[in-house]
């Protein structure tokens, strides 16, 4: 069955393993999500489920999403996002079932996805990791892009590397480990770093591609 649930990242911090080493883990609230609507293959034209994270006011909800929450049997929720599944997956999920952390075991991979970090405007050295030119009084050419291509397009070419606004992009990072489940109080500690700030929400899923051996 393909998981996937969403959540908080809340800081990092390490843990020690069985082995007894230290190991970086990214601490992040899980759930519980509430299963609003499920989607399929003959009206919607694919097979999803859509989940709700973080419970929301009432009064600041428009009415169509009340509407959407109330023939769902939910809660208004923040956040809304839609998981891909079969047709035989889709089986195992009913519309107001309550999906928590203990979905996930430990040791298992899984994909993160959130948004980076923005870190504003940046040249291309910071953005593209350019070398920069000689730092010497005569050279002219420091830190500058450097040659946009020839002179006879007259143009800049569509996707040249350039000067601009950095971070702030949708990224997944895959195959991370689940260090440790935590169902009483919805956490996941999953090794190494995910994108995004503190309070920053997530997307945590299974692997899509499987463990080489």
């Amino acid at each position: 069955m393909a998981k996937g649930i969403l959540g908080k990242k809340i800081g990092m911090t390490q843990v020690f393993n069985a082995q007894g080493r230290l190991v970086p883990v990214t601490v992040v609230e899980t759930g519980p999500c509430m299963v609003v609507q499920k989607k399929n293959e003959e009206k919607d034209g694919y097979t999803s489920i859509q989940l709700g994270f973080m419970e929301k006011r009432e009064n600041i909800v428009n009415k169509p999403l009340k509407g959407h929450f109330a023939k769902a049997g939910v809660k208004p929720m923040r956040y809304l996002r839609e998981i891909r599944l079969t047709a035989e997956e889709s089986e195992n999920y009913q519309v107001g079932q309550e999906i928590k952390a203990d979905l996930f075991k430990e040791g298992e991979k899984v994909d993160v996805i959130g948004t980076s970090k923005g870190k504003g405007f940046a040249g291309v050295i910071k953005r593209y990791n350019f070398h920069r030119g000689p730092m010497a009084h005569g050279s002219m050419y420091h830190r500058r892009p450097g040659s946009l291509g020839a002179t006879d397009p007259a143009r800049v070419f569509k996707g040249r590397r350039l000067p601009g606004r950095m971070g702030g992009e949708r990224v997944t990072v895959q195959g991370l480990e689940i260090v440790k489940v935590d169902p009483e109080k919805n956490v996941l500690l999953i090794k190494g770093a995910v994108p995004g700030r503190n309070g920053a929400l997530l997307l945590v899923r299974e692997t899509v591609k499987a463990a080489k051996d």
